[in-house]
């Protein structure tokens, strides 16, 4: 099966993914853990400005695994049976209606499931119940979280999690420039690798 091709904006210059870096863009894990791309240039671009520390500006295009019909999640819309079969099994016990009829809140149940309970930082508590998500999600052969790029026009793109930093697959980086509303400046796209 054959890898897509996705965007991911940043303003710091690297080789690799690596998730250990997960909160150095906006500071937050918003829609699960993992790394995050869009089918949406433009909005590579936007992110790439949301680190108001950040005085550069890259849109990575990269290869992602390919969607089927059961290796990932989207907000508002059912969890697939054979995910929430294999997520039952490996868990042993039963899933909640709610969060089968929605990956928003699959997700949300899983990260609270896997939340430690002696970390006391609420953030730091959220974020390694985030990541041991991820990780649960991934043993059972869920690779990605999907949700729309604009959620008023779905056909618009599509944003995801990656959940495995290293199945991110970096083709092209370009530098580019954004205006004060951080947009793209359409002519500015320059090729650095």
């Amino acid at each position: 099966m054959e890898n897509e091709k996705f965007y991911h904006g940043s303003g710091l210059l690297f080789e690799n993914f690596d998730l250990s870096h997960a909160l150095e863009g906006d500071g937050k894990v918003k829609f699960g853990y993992g790394v995050y791309v869009t089918s949406a240039y433009s909005s590579a671009a936007h992110y790439s400005g949301s680190n108001d520390n950040w005085e550069s500006h890259y849109v990575y295009t990269v290869e992602i695994p390919a969607k089927t019909d059961d290796n990932f999640i989207a907000f508002k819309q059912p969890v697939n049976p054979s995910i929430i079969t294999r997520a039952e099994c490996e868990l042993q016990i039963e899933i909640p209606e709610k969060a089968k009829e929605d990956g928003k809140e699959f997700r949300k149940f899983l990260a609270k499931r896997f939340t430690p309970k002696e970390i006391t930082d609420k953030k730091m508590s959220g974020l390694e119940g985030e990541r041991q998500a991820s990780r649960f999600l991934l043993s059972i052969g869920v690779e990605f979280i999907e949700w729309p790029y604009n959620w008023k026009n779905p056909s618009l793109g599509r944003n995801r999690a990656v959940l495995d930093d290293k199945k991110v697959k970096i083709v092209r980086i370009d530098s580019v420039k954004l205006d004060e509303k951080k947009k793209l400046i359409a002519d500015s796209i320059f090729q650095i690798k």
